[in-house]
Parts: structure tokens; C-alpha cells; sequence
């Protein structure tokens, strides 16, 4: 209908286009004025960003010259805004909005590879695809899409499609990246000279693989070893080989074997470190050029300690690679040997790189000092340490300085968390201040909670807290009791950009900071929104309540659920015509029913990229809003289209909706979605197999790449079809085991994982000292490494024969499996004191690596332990299986030989004793010191003790912040599960406007008897997430009244609704609200749509 007009403009907007539109409808007598136009293009416009589908139809029905004007104005107009007529269009804005769009975005996507092309210069196609694809490569290139990427390129176009390509690598699926490889390949093999090739030579030139890239690795084994030695030596040459055999993660040992292979036959001698690679003016060692291939070197035979040491040094980077780790590991410990040769661990410490992870704690025991001093250099940027590996190397560097200062701790980098809290409390405040503020700062969020219990307590006591506190960033500043804060002066917002706050912390300063503040000065901090209380909600002014809901909208992750139903009522009452949604998620679930026709792709869009969690923990709404998301989606996911819409929301669709409702084509597009959702039941489970089998067939006739993409889900299949993938694809396997870890659902992995890897090493190794392991398989490092959790295969008597040495190394991987029964636990103790002597003689380092394995410590073992260490009985502390008995002991064991009493307990000995403390009488409770146990009050707040210590740890409570029922909702905030202690005359006490601040552990927490005597006003005031934590036993004791409101606070209701105030009217149909509750763009219908020169239904 346009089409005139735009041969008038030849697509360049002019003042008087509107006039000639006009004109054009009067001519057609078509009778209309400006303003229906404008509203009836923006109605139809606003249906096709809806309508994603409708859109790609008719832009694949525009001619070259509509597809081209199009094209330029959505991805190369530098416009922010443009005017047409009388009118000027916010283009900037309306471009975004069309991004942000997921289904707009595929539209593009798949409308660019099917007419631009034909339409556009090839490189103008490439950027456009960049564009696109960023958004979510994932999801768009799927292997049956690689098949309409173009195969006659230009070269700079191809290269520049490659590059894309390669730079999107991780983000596309195991098949999707061999598809594109078959791509790249055809189009590379029709560049080789055919004329020149039979069967010994191969089409991959040098240039081949630098454009080939990451995808090199999926060239054939028999490929790689017949490519021209000519061509590898210039490959090698190039200035960019060495960073893309950097990025070549997934490659394999055969492969990269094979390349090493072919470049040493190339004429290099990889052992000769003097031989020199020249590029330009500079020089470099040749190894530095091999990247990832030097994890895989195998040629060690008459190796000289230079070469080992400098094959060491190349090897810091393959911790990136994918899987192999246990080959990495056994090839560093080789080296390590090697490098060793006529010189003493002291003399080599320097030189080894990060292998020195490798060393055993005695090999780190038998450094000296001036080692460790001399080597800090090169210690203190090594990655991977174990705990007991650091506090060895820590206790050496600082046993020859002496003293600790924040010059010595500031040399030390990583190691500063193997530093004694004891030590760090020892410290000057001046000095533990510059730490704050200096260089160290980044370790910081490293340390432990008693460490930086030990820093914070220390520079409080100097009475310059308050200089100090502006300068802790991060989540250490979560570490600050709210008594600190009380205490300390001169806050602002400023201060607070860069710091993690606690609920309670943001409730009191944000209170605090109002009195002098703007609300738009706290919001913009972003971490001070968990501040905000429903009073202050409700107190704000209507226009600074829009005009700052965009601060909550972006922080909606930081919201409680509590506080989003706030924000929801808030809206509702204000402005409920444009209330955006997703927040009719948190209100009551009749609300719901405003969500209708136009308005359901906005709340799909939103709920799936917010997440349901966030909005609604309340099981019953749960089954209104899954209902209305099938609603909205016409019942069916039929295709990539509404898997974009509905992001997460997949997570939580019904298993019957799955098995009936969700095509296969759909099951594509999510299998990458449905990967990372945390907790899918089991008959979802069984649905997404049902899908995958029909998907992808028998999974004995899987491919690699199949088994890859499939990932976690592989553990629904049976013992035998896993057995079979384990045999074909055992490196694949114990890849995606790994990245499981310890759920129960996957022991049957886990069960053929052990058996994959006992096959493949298969020897019985002998242990000569025992005579009953004879005929009995000993666990070797590299399965110990391999296995992880599916160590817990391995038969008692197997432990028993483990070799001492293996057990040394290997201790702190065997101490973090979860799934030991106690009596693999008791045998892996004794294998303890078999290596290390007697138990007095342990050393703190060895307590530690020990993890799971140390719950199988008896009373009297436990009491024989040397347990002065308060860093040794916070990781003890970190067990949650402790029995009574053995919790005593620890106690009474550090007590004992710290020398300390109760009372003399600091704050930080608190927050390491952890679950310890549990096992506290009362009259040791009373004896803690207040000004003590208030800096470590919130710690303790997260422990799940029995009620009588609770009740007790409430009395301390008072005494630091006054009687219960002057409590504030900071202070219930930060006291946790202590509020479980509270007796029933206290609880009834508490005002209604209160009970949404109890913590939901404290709820779990307080005795059904007590939790009873709550009012129905005081129940429904819960909040939804409160009242989501109610026990069914706790429930059991509530009459019809309390249940009622119960299920008010679930739903999220008010007991006097805000909406009956408003007089805005409800959300009405084809009135989507624009986001923040902004109007809608004007003319935003009009623009797009006189250049897509669509057809109008009048």
C-alpha cells in the first residue's frame, strides 16, 4: 500500500512524507485521520513484535529494495533519533526494544540467512548475522540451520563468518560445532587445488587451519597426520598460531599427539630450548608457541632438566582444558621429576611454575624458609592450591620474615589465605587497614569468615572503625555486625556502590540514609533496594515511585519475594492500567486473569528471564501461573519460537505438558535450557529421556557430539545404555560426571564411570607390605583424580590397600567425596594414621585435607588431636554430621590446648567453632561476652541448633540488642535462627508489620507449641516466602482462622487490598505497558512500518 509513496522518497525520509501518505489513503479513498493512522500502525506493529512468527512471514514478502531499506535502518542507522514529518521518533530506544525482543531476534536471524544474501553485499550479511547471533547464538544456530549458511562466499566474507563463528565457539552445542566444521571444510576444500590431490596429501593448508581456528579440532586423526609439513611449519609462523592453540579446549590427547607429531617432523626439535622462533624484532623460546599441545607431550625418554622445566613453565595454562586432568596431572608430576634431577626441591621451587601444586604437604614440609621467600614470586600467582597446601607455604614465607607486616603480606597474593587468623589478628590496625586498601584487597573475598572476623575485629577495637569501613568492598563487607554499624558515623550512598550488603545491614542504613538522602541517591547503589520496607514503598510519592521502579526492575535478583509483592501492590495502587505484567505474578493468584491476549507476551518474556522462583515460592500459586503460561501458549510449544519466550519458565512445566504438548523440533531449541534448570522433578525427567530418545534415537547409535549435548540427562538412561557410552566415549563420560558431582540421581553414572575407568588401567597393583592385598586392587593417583565422586565404588578392603603415598597425595580429592558410608570412612582414617603416625603428632594442615573422612574420628580420637588452631576448627566446624558427642570433644579439645576458656572466647573463635557451638550448655552460653558474641551474632544466626540453645542464644541476644520486643526488622534480620528461641508471650508480641523480617530458617526453626500461639493477623502478615517455610507440623497445630491466613500469605494477599483504592481502571487488553511503566513510544508504529512497507488491515 506504501509502495508509492517510498518510490516518491526513494527511501529517504523527508519533512513532507506524511503529507504524501495522507494524500496517497485520500486518493484510494480511504478516509482516516492522522491520529487513527498512527494508533492503527502501532496497534498492528506492536501485534507483529508480538507475533514473531507474523513478522518473519511478512518480511520475507518485502522486494530487494523494501529488504535492503530495512536492513540499513535497523542495523547501520547511527541515529539516535529521526524525524518524519511533523513528528520525531526516539529511534534509539525503539532499536533496543526490538533487540531485547527474543522472537523478534530469531526472526532476523533466520530472515538474514534467507534473503540477504540474495539482497545485500556479503560482508554487510556477515555483520548483520554478528549482531543478531550474540544475542543468543545458542539457541538460533542448530545443525539444521548450519545447512542455509551460504556456500559461495567471497573470501572476506567467509573469513569474516568464520571469525564469528570462532568467537561464539562456546556458546553453540557439541553437534551445532561439528555442523559448522562440515561448513567451514566444504568451503576450504573447493579453495584447494583439487588437480593437486590424492590420497597421501591432505586439503588443510596453513591458512586452512589459522581459519579454521577452534574447529580444528575436529579435523580426522588420518587428516592431521597427512598434512604438508610445509604447511605446518607456516602455520606455526604465523603471528596468531600461538593464541589459537591457546583456545583449543576440547582437544583431545590423540589430536593433539598427532599435531606435535607433525610439527617436530616439520624440523623443529621441541627439546632444544635454544632453538629460537623469530617474528619481527622479537624472539621467543619455540615451546611458547605450542599453546594447548604441550598438556599432551608424551617424548620424555633422555629429557634434560632445562627442557622439563621449561615445558613446565607452558604448562601453567592446562588447567583450561576441557577434561584430561588426571593425564595432566601424571605428565607434570613427570616433568616435576625430571626438572628435579642433581638439584634439591629448595634450589628448583622458582622455576617449576604452577606443577608445585603437584608436591605433596611433605615435600612443602621439607622447603626451607628461604625457599619459600625467595620462589613467593612465582608461588603467589599459582591457581589450584589446596588449604593445607597454602598454610604450609604461608607458615614458611613468614617464618623467615619474622614479622608480619602489610609489606610481607602484600607479597604474598594468593597465600594470604594460609595466613592464621590468629596472626592476622596480631596485626596493627594501621597496618590491617592498609590491606584493606591496598593491592591485597582482591585476596580478601578469599579469606575465610574467621579470618576476616580476625581483621575486622581487630581494627574495631582501635576506634577508628569508621575510616576504615568506607574502604571494605565486596562481600567482606557482609562480614560487619550490625552493632559495628551502630556504633560508626558518617555514611552516604557513595560509599556503599561498591560493597555486598546484608539484609539487615541495607534495612538500617537505608532507614538511616533517607532521613538526608533522595531516594534516587540510595536506589542507584543497587545493593541498598533490600532496604527498602513495604512501609516505605507505600509512603512514596506516586511520579518518584515510577520514576525510580527502573532501579527495582533492574535489581528485581537483589528483591525478597516479600518485598517484590510489595513492589507489585504498589504498582497495582499507583498505576495499575500500566503495571508491567510480571509483577501480577506476586499478587494474588485471581490477578492472573488480567493476563490476556497481548498482555501474555510481555509476561512470558519477563516471569522466563526472571525466574519464577523470585516472584512465587508458593507451591499453590505455583499450579494458577503454570496454568496461565499454557494458556498463553496456546497449550503447545511448537518451535524455537516459543522456547525463546519462555526462557526458565521451562523449568517448570507440568510432565503431561512436556510428553504431549512440546514438538520435537521445540526439544532442540531447549535441550540447552533444560540443562541448566536446578531442580526438575523426576517425572520431568522421565519426559525430557522420553523426548531425547525420540529426538535423537537409541542411545547406542549416539554420536559423540550427541552424548555431549544431552550432558547431565545422560543419567536417565539405564545402567547398560550408560555402560555402552562409557566404553565408546569414556573420556566424554567422565567429563560430564564430573561436571554432576555428587547427586543422587546419578550413582548409576557414577557406578559406570568407575567401571569405564577400572577397565582401562585394569592391572591389580601388588602392596608388598600387607600380605592380605595380595590378590587386592589398590586405587592409583590417576583414578583417584579421574573418579571424583565415583570413588566411592571402591571396596573397603581396596582402601585398606591403597599405597601410603597415594593416600598422601590424593587425601584432600578423597576427603571431598560425599558419598563414603562410614565404614569407607573408617577405613580411609586408619589409612591416616598408617601415613602420618600418631594422632597427637598431626598437624593442622593435615586435619583439614582430611574433610568428610575426619567424621569418622571417635571422641577419644578426637580429644588426642592437637586443636589449638582456630582456622583447623573452622573447617571441622563446616561438617554438619557431627554427633553431640564428638562436637563436645572438639570443643573441649581446642578449649584445652588454645588455653582459653568461654569467656575468653573472641568473636572470631565464635564464627569458627560454627556448628560447634551447638553442642554449647547453657551456663556456657551466658558466659560468652556480649560485646563477642555480638560482632559474630549474624554467623550464628546461620546455624541450625536444637531449641534449648536457641532459647539461650535469644538471651544473649537481648543483651546486646535490648528485650525482644523492642526488635526492629534489622535486628531480626541479622539475628537468623536465633529468632527461633523466642517464647510464645515474645512472639505473640511482635507486631504484624514485623513478621515479614523473621528469616524463613528462623520460621522452619520456632516449636510447632510456640508457633501456634501466632495471631491470624501475625500469620498472614508472613510474607509469601515466610509462609512457604511453614512446617507441616508447625501447620498441624493451627486452627481454621490461622490456616486461612496462612494461605492468604502464600497467595500474597493484603487484608485491605490496595487495589480497591485505584481508580486507574485494570490492565485492558491490547494496552501493554511500555517497561518502567513509561507511556509508549509514539510514532514507533508509523516508522517501521513505512519502512517495511507493510500492508495495513483496515
Amino acid at each position: 500500500i506504501f509502495d508509492p509513496v517510498f518510490c516518491y522518497s526513494s527511501n529517504v525520509w523527508t519533512a513532507d512524507l506524511l503529507t504524501k501518505v495522507m494524500a496517497y489513503f485520500h486518493a484510494q479513498e480511504i478516509m482516516l485521520t492522522f491520529s487513527s493512522l498512527q494508533m492503527s500502525i502501532k496497534s498492528y506493529l506492536k501485534n507483529l513484535l508480538y507475533q514473531p512468527r507474523q513478522l518473519l512471514s511478512e518480511l520475507q514478502q518485502l522486494d530487494q529494495q523494501q529488504f535492503q531499506t530495512a536492513m540499513k535502518y535497523l542495523f547501520n542507522s547511527k541515529k539516535e533519533h529521526l524525524e518524519v514529518g511533523n513528528i520525531i521518533l526516539d529511534w534509539g530506544k525503539t532499536r533496543e526494544r526490538i533487540f531485547q525482543s527474543p522472537g523478534v531476534n530469531r526472526t532476523l536471524f533466520l530472515v538474514t540467512l534467507d534473503k540477504c544474501f540474495l539482497a545485500l553485499s556479503a560482508l554487510d550479511c556477515v555483520d548483520i548475522l554478528s549482531q543478531v547471533l550474540r544475542v543468543s547464538a545458542v539457541n538460533y544456530l542448530q545443525p539444521d540451520v548450519i545447512g542455509s549458511l551460504p556456500n559461495l562466499l567471497l573470501e572476506d566474507a567467509f573469513r569474516n563468518l568464520s571469525s564469528l563463528f570462532k568467537d561464539l565457539y562456546d556458546r553453540t552445542s557439541a553437534s551445532t560445532q561439528r555442523a559448522l566444521y562440515g561448513w567451514m571444510k566444504q568451503i576450504l576444500q573447493k579453495s584447494y587445488n583439487m588437480s593437486e590431490f590424492n590420497e597421501s596429501t591432505s586439503w588443510v593448508s596453513a591458512e586452512s587451519l589459522w581459519i579454521l581456528g577452534r574447529y580444528m579440532v575436529h579435523l580426522p586423526l588420518e587428516e592431521i597426520l597427512k598434512i604438508s609439513l610445509n604447511e605446518i611449519r607456516l602455520f606455526i609462523s604465523y603471528d596468531n598460531a600461538t593464541k589459537q592453540l591457546d583456545t583449543v579446549y576440547d582437544i583431545t590427547p590423540e589430536l593433539a599427539q598427532a599435531l606435535l607429531e607433525r610439527i617436530n617432523s616439520s624440523g623443529f626439535d621441541m627439546r632444544n630450548t635454544s632453538t629460537i622462533y623469530r617474528q619481527g624484532c622479537f624472539t621467543f623460546s619455540f615451546m611458547a608457541v605450542l599453546g594447548l599441545l604441550v598438556c599432551f607431550y608424551d617424548d620424555l625418554e633422555q629429557m634434560d632438566a632445562a627442557v622439563a622445566r621449561a615445558l613446565l613453565h607452558q604448562m601453567i595454562k592446562c588447567n583450561q582444558l576441557r577434561g584430561f586432568q588426571a593425564e595432566v596431572h601424571e605428565l607434570k608430576s613427570q616433568l616435576l621429576n625430571i626438572a628435579m634431577q642433581n638439584q634439591t626441591l629448595n634450589d628448583t621451587l622458582g622455576s617449576l611454575s604452577d606443577a608445585v601444586v603437584g608436591l605433596t604437604s611433605s615435600q612443602l614440609e621439607s622447603l626451607s624458609p628461604e625457599a619459600v621467600h625467595n620462589a613467593v614470586a612465582t608461588l603467589n600467582q599459582v591457581s589450584g592450591w589446596a588449604k593445607g597446601q597454602v598454610m604450609i607455604l604461608s607458615s614458611k614465607y613468614l617464618s623467615y620474615e619474622k614479622v608480619l607486616s602489610f609489606y610481607n603480606v602484600s607479597q604474598m597474593g594468593a597465600l594470604v589465605t594460609g595466613i592464621g587468623t590468629q596472626s592476622l589478628h596480631s596485626m596493627t590496625p594501621r597496618e590491617l587497614a592498609q590491606i584493606i586498601r591496598g593491592t591485597t584487597s582482591q585476596y580478601l573475598s578469599d579469606l575465610s569468615p574467621v579470618q576476616q572476623q580476625g581483621i575486622l575485629r581487630k581494627i574495631a577495637s582501635s576506634g577508628d572503625f569508621s575510616s576504615s569501613v568506607k574502604d571494605i568492598q565486596g562481600a567482606f563487607f557482609k562480614e560487619v555486625s550490625l552493632s559495628y554499624l551502630w556504633k560508626q558515623t558518617g555514611y552516604n550512598s557513595s560509599m556503599l556502590k561498591e560493597k555486598d550488603l546484608r539484609s539487615s545491614q541495607a534495612l538500617y542504613l537505608y532507614e538511616l540514609l533517607s532521613k538526608e538522602n533522595y531516594p534516587v541517591d540510595l536506589l542507584s547503589t543497587g545493593q541498598l533496594v533490600k532496604g527498602v520496607t513495604c512501609q516505605l514503598f507505600e509512603s512514596m510519592d506516586t511520579d518518584i515511585f515510577l520514576n525510580n521502579f527502573k532501579f527495582f526492575e533492574m535489581n528485581l535478583h537483589l528483591l525478597s519475594p516479600y518485598q517484590v509483592n510489595c513492589l507489585a501492590w504498589k504498582f497495582w495502587k499507583v498505576s495499575n492500567a500500566s503495571i508491567p505484567p510480571f509483577l501480577l505474578l506476586a499478587l494474588p493468584s485471581e490477578y492472573l486473569e488480567y493476563v490476556t491476549g497481548p498482555l501474555c507476551v510481555p509476561f512470558l518474556e519477563r516471569v522466563g528471564k526472571t525466574g519464577m522462583d523470585l516472584l512465587n515460592p508458593s507451591h499453590h500459586k505455583r499450579d494458577a501461573v503454570l496454568q496461565k503460561v499454557q494458556e498463553c501458549l496456546n497449550s503447545s510449544i511448537a518451535d524455537g519460537y516459543d522456547v525463546d519466550l519462555i526462557g526458565n519458565l521451562i523449568c517448570h512445566l507440568p510432565p503431561a505438558f512436556l510428553h504431549g504438548r512440546m514438538s520435537l523440533k521445540a526439544m532442540a531449541a531447549a535441550l540447552h535450557q533444560f540443562k541448566l534448570c536446578q531442580q526438575l522433578s523426576h517425572e520431568q525427567k522421565t519426559e525430557i529421556k522420553y523426548k531425547l530418545l525420540q529426538l535423537y534415537g537409541s542411545s547406542n547409535n549416539w554420536t559423540a557430539e550427541t552424548a555431549l549435548d544431552v550432558g547431565p540427562f545422560i543419567v536417565l538412561l539405564s545402567k547398560e545404555e550408560l555402560n555402552i557410552l562409557a566404553e565408546k566415549f569414556p573420556d566424554i563420560i567422565l567429563q560430564i560426571a564430573k561436571a554432576i558431582g555428587p547427586v543422587s540421581s546419578a550413582e548409576e553414572l557414577l557406578s559406570a564411570v568407575f567401571e569405564s575407568v577400572s577397565n582401562s588401567t585394569g592391572s591389580i597393583r601388588l602392596s608388598p607390605s600387607r600380605a592380605d592385598c595380595l590378590r587386592t586392587r589398590a586405587p592409583s593417583s590417576n583414578e583417584i583424580i579421574k573418579l571424583g565422586e565415583a570413588n566411592v565404588f571402591w571396596s573397603v578392603q581396596e582402601l585398606k590397600c591403597m599405597d601410603p603415598g597415594t593416600f598422601d597425595k590424593n587425601v584432600e580429592l578423597l576427603g571431598a567425596v560425599s558419598g563414603f558410608n562410614s565404614s569407607q570412612l573408617t577405613a580411609l582414617k586408619e589409612k591416616a594414621k598408617q601415613v602420618w603416625g600418631l594422632l597427637p603428632d598431626w598437624r593442622s594442615y593435615q586435619i583439614i585435607s582430611l574433610g568428610h573422612i575426619a567424621l569418622a574420628l571417635t571422641e577419644q580420637e578426637l580429644s588426642e588431636l592437637d586443636l589449638h588452631s582456630i582456622d583447623t576448627i573452622s573447617v571441622l566446624g563446616q561438617q554438619t554430621e557431627w554427633t553431640h558427642t564428638q562436637a563436645r570433644a572438639i570443643l573441649q579439645g581446642f578449649l584445652d590446648d588454645s588455653g582459653q576458656t568461654i569467656s575468653t572466647l573472641k568473636s572470631f573463635d565464635l564464627v569458627g567453632l560454627g556448628t560447634i557451638l551447638c553442642a554449647l550448655n547453657s551456663t556456657e552460653i551466658t558466659s560468652i561476652r556480649t560485646a563477642e558474641f555480638s560482632a559474630a551474632i549474624a554467623r550464628i544466626g546461620l546455624l541450625f541448633c536444637s531449641t534449648p540453645v536457641l532459647r539461650q542464644f535469644k538471651k544473649m541476644t537481648e543483651s546486646v540488642f535490648g528485650a525482644a520486643t523492642s526488635w526492629n526488622g534489622s535486628v531480626l534480620q541479622e539475628i537468623g535462627t536465633i529468632a527461633g528461641g523466642l517464647n510464645e508471650d515474645e512472639l505473640k508480641a511482635f507486631d504484624k508489620s514485623l513478621m515479614p523480617y523473621f528469616q524463613p530458617s528462623a520460621v522452619r526453626h520456632i516449636p510447632p507449641e510456640i508457633f501456634q500461639a501466632l495471631s491470624p493477623e501475625q500469620i498472614a502478615n508472613l510474607g509469601p516466602e515466610n509462609a512457604a517455610m511453614v512446617t507441616g507440623s508447625q501447620r498441624e497445630q493451627l486452627d481454621a482462622s490461622q490456616l486461612q491466613s496462612l494461605g492468604l500469605a502464600l497467595d500474597g494477599a493484603r487484608s485491605s487490598s490496595p487495589g480497591t483504592q485505584s481508580t486507574a481502571g485494570c490492565p485492558q487488553e491490547g494496552q501493554t505497558p511500555a517497561p518502567s511503566g513509561a507511556p509508549c513510544l509514539s510514532g514507533f508504529g508509523i516508522w517501521l512500518c513505512a519502512v517495511f512497507t507493510l500492508h495495513l488491515p483496515f
